[in-house]
């Protein structure tokens, strides 16, 4: 009985460590499991919080960029820090020991501005002298005894300005028939009629005065057509917006054409090129919807220092070709301005350069809120050394210096400050932060075009003034919207040429509209006739400055 009571117990043991075994097993495969989710829970975890810092990033300089300041200039300076681009200018003396002593600091003093006197504000306004006459009789009778007053000197007692509201005008033109008096009894009288210069559109009651009103306002004022028709009711005379849009197409098509090819040739001649583009809507393109995005490809001479040509071109789409379409026939080996938008890679012939001001922008972007003095961080060290660049142009500027000096210091000073840029950027690996990956990719796009500018001192280093060139239409594009028609969008590029072609060459564009299309340059005429309507001839500074 001992014995197989042992052998009951030891089975039953056996049984026990079996249950016990499979007991573990499932816990340990419990805990793998558990394991696994935690694992699984703190990878989701991290990416949402990667997730959440990305989105907060992206809030910060939505914040910036909507109620903050735009400029990229920094002026701060954390105490004690050191610059590590500061070098010392050939022309800088050396630093000199400085002997301890003490100073006597007066209290400063602001000075105002004195206030700008009424002769100087409205010195271009004509003048009007009115002598007050409002005493009567009586009052100009001595209370003494009784004379009469006479006046001994005037005073100057108030100014005010009057406004003169616009007002349109009726003009009939009557042409005069001429016969001659001997022949008038012949079986062949003779006559004349002198119909006088024709009409600025045939068929049309427009005059060039008013066209350039129209124009000026919708292109310069960004008054759109609409809303020149509501004022020209308030006028007593209905202009339908319609009636406006074809004034400008057919004024664009046959009097600025013209003018604009002879621009355009003139242009291509140039070494010294820079370029931009924006979309813009036109809603009855054939085969594209109304919602389809159509672009305005700016083109203008650099800052060589030459006459200033500026030029806007239309077309339906943001391919490459269309750049080097309009940029065919430039003399191979110029210097072409632009962002890092690859469209420009199918321009043939051409020294692209890059703007470091689009460079420097997708660095100052990837700061991320708070660390705006953080000089450890990426984001600033990136921002620093495109910043240098501009700190030494800036410096050129201010020294005045020639285009060969200018040359020479940016080999000199600019070149290692890029070098060292770049060897730095090979460094950086970030693995979150998809601003700062923005910026080193676009920073990257970039790297073939980036010392082009070294070549040559007449060459810029941003893309600037092709931005403010732009802006006008941009803001423009703003009021008025969209434009109907294919002609419709191509007229505002040669009425946008016109005008801001003329502020850049200091004309007032209003006076250079009607100096057009009073003198209605056309197709016939050759580049010599052409050159005494343009913005910088003679004739139009005469005109219209």
């Amino acid at each position: 009985m001992s014995s197989g009571a042992n052998e009951i117990r030891l089975l039953e043991l056996k049984d026990t460590i079996s249950q016990l075994n499979t007991t573990i097993s499932t816990q340990n495969e419990l805990i793998r499991s558990m394991q696994k989710m935690l694992q699984e829970r703190d990878a989701k975890d991290r990416e949402k919080d990667k997730l959440i810092a990305n989105l907060q990033a992206q809030l910060d300089y939505l914040k910036t960029k909507l109620f903050g300041s735009t400029s990229e200039i920094r002026h701060d300076q954390m105490p004690g820090q050191m610059n590590l681009f500061q070098l010392q200018d050939e022309d800088e003396p050396a630093p000199v020991e400085l002997e301890v002593g003490y100073i006597e600091v007066k209290a400063h003093t602001k000075t105002r501005k004195p206030k700008a006197t009424y002769d100087e504000v409205f010195s271009d306004l004509p003048t009007e002298k009115v002598y007050v006459d409002t005493l009567t009789e009586e009052q100009k009778t001595c209370i003494e005894c009784g004379a009469k007053m006479v006046p001994i000197g005037h005073e100057l007692i108030r100014t005010e300005l009057r406004y003169t509201e616009p007002k349109l005008e009726r003009i009939d033109y009557y042409a005069t028939t001429y016969e001659c008096p001997k022949c008038k009894e012949t079986e062949d009288p003779q006559f004349i009629k002198d119909e006088g210069k024709p009409a600025l559109i045939p068929g049309s009651y427009v005059s060039s005065g008013l066209a350039a009103h129209v124009m000026y306002f919708k292109y310069v004022m960004s008054m759109p057509l609409y809303r020149q028709e509501k004022d020209f009711e308030h006028l007593g005379v209905r202009i339908s917006r319609t009636t406006m849009a074809g004034w400008i197409i057919y004024c664009a098509e046959n009097y600025f054409q013209p003018m604009y090819a002879y621009l355009h040739r003139k242009l291509l001649k140039r070494r010294y090129l820079m370029a931009d583009e924006t979309p813009i809507q036109v809603l009855k393109e054939e085969g594209r919807r109304p919602q389809s995005k159509s672009y305005v490809w700016l083109i203008r001479s650099g800052e060589d220092g030459d006459i200033p040509i500026i030029l806007y071109n239309y077309t339906p789409t943001r391919a490459g070709s269309n750049a080097a379409e309009f940029l065919a026939g430039a003399a191979p080996g110029y210097y072409l301005m632009v962002d890092g938008y690859k469209g420009y890679n199918k321009v043939p012939e051409a020294q692209r350069c890059c703007c470091w001001a689009h460079i420097r922008r997708y660095w100052l972007r990837a700061i991320p809120k708070g660390h705006e003095k953080d000089y450890t961080h990426p984001a600033v060290q990136g921002f620093l050394y495109c910043n240098k660049l501009f700190e030494y142009e800036r410096s050129y500027r201010e020294k005045g210096l020639s285009l060969k000096q200018t040359y020479n210091r940016r080999l000199k000073d600019q070149k290692p400050v890029i070098e060292a840029f770049l060897s730095w950027l090979d460094q950086l690996h970030p693995e979150s932060g998809d601003r700062i990956i923005q910026a080193i990719n676009y920073t990257n796009g970039c790297r073939p075009f980036m010392m082009n500018y070294l070549k040559d001192g007449a060459c810029s280093l941003s893309n600037n003034l092709s931005e403010n060139s732009i802006r006008p239409l941009v803001v423009g594009r703003k009021n008025w919207l969209f434009s109907d028609t294919p002609a419709g969008a191509d007229a505002s590029m040669k009425v946008y040429s016109m005008i801001e072609t003329a502020k850049a060459n200091e004309l007032d564009p209003h006076k250079y509209l009607s100096f057009l299309l009073e003198h209605r340059p056309s197709a016939e005429m050759s580049d010599d006739e052409l050159e005494r309507f343009a913005p910088w001839s003679n004739l139009a500074q005469e005109t219209c400055k």
